[in-house]
């Protein structure tokens, strides 16, 4: 018997979780980690290169593997995804206090007949919009790719696409519940655009943090997809839930890395 909830956090490295059950701790890119005494790395979390997976692909896929691991081995009615540096937030909010802060089950169960979609407050750019931005702090080429493709397998997707692009907001940071049905319609999209996109890019002289580029533009595609099923009134905008988050960033560097990128035209070299 499914679960009514579950929510993965996706973690790389061992770190403190929620007590509450409703999380499951994935310990994403597994596959082939090891110790320095050669025995397997094991933090204690559920590996996301157990059952159907793409564990393997992590340096390209980032914590999309555990995205792909959701879709493809968690049974839930509805299922979503956070990280161990962000977290929606519920009415126990406390300042510096995280994992105080999460969202519980008690909070979250009584919205799901209502919502099919949970994502995260926008974050807003202001002065550039979502593809000027992603032009600025990473290689534009990425997307003339994704719109080929968008336009070669699913051009009525087109329109949603452009509008998108031109957005100044988007719903970031890869974290969402949504309802079964939905996330099976995402993640079968998404993924046909990005294993084609892993063919594209030329991966030949990127960095370890620039080889990770399918997690940065699944933040935008997530904007692209759901977009495109409020248009169709597959998705009505009554059935989509903003939840507040937190996350453990330095925001003093964040800024400073966005202001070097849109002025003095300095790519993004490390996780921010």
């Amino acid at each position: 018997m499914s679960e009514r909830i579950k929510i993965i956090v996706c973690a790389h490295k061992k770190c403190n979780m929620p007590k509450d059950p409703m999380y499951l701790p994935l310990h994403v890119g597994a596959a082939g980690k090891k110790n320095k005494d050669g025995s397997p790395l094991d933090f204690g979390y559920v590996r996301d290169d157990i059952g159907d997976n793409i564990s393997d692909r992590n340096c390209n896929f980032g914590t999309q593997t555990g995205l792909y691991w959701v879709w493809k081995n968690l049974d839930a009615d509805y299922k979503g995804l956070v990280h161990y540096r962000r977290y929606f937030v519920g009415r126990n909010y406390k300042k510096g206090d995280m994992l105080g802060s999460v969202i519980t089950r008690d909070e979250i169960e009584p919205m799901l007949d209502k919502y099919k979609v949970f994502v995260p407050k926008k974050r807003r750019y202001y002065i550039e919009s979502l593809y000027s931005h992603y032009a600025h702090t990473h290689d534009e080429t990425h997307f003339q790719i994704v719109e080929k493709i968008i336009s070669s397998d699913c051009p009525e997707y087109l329109d949603a696409f452009k509008k998108v692009m031109k957005r100044k907001w988007g719903y970031m940071f890869n974290m969402m519940i949504l309802e079964r049905n939905m996330m099976d319609d995402y993640c079968s999209w998404l993924f046909n655009i990005l294993f084609q996109v892993v063919e594209r890019i030329d991966k030949s002289n990127l960095s370890a943090f620039n080889s990770r580029f399918c997690g940065r533009i699944s933040e935008i595609l997530f904007d692209v997809w759901l977009e495109y099923k409020l248009q169709t009134g597959e998705i009505s905008k009554s059935e989509v839930k903003e939840l507040p988050y937190m996350e453990d960033v330095n925001w003093a560097f964040k800024v400073k890395v966005f202001l070097s990128a849109k002025f003095l035209h300095k790519k993004y070299g490390v996780s921010s």
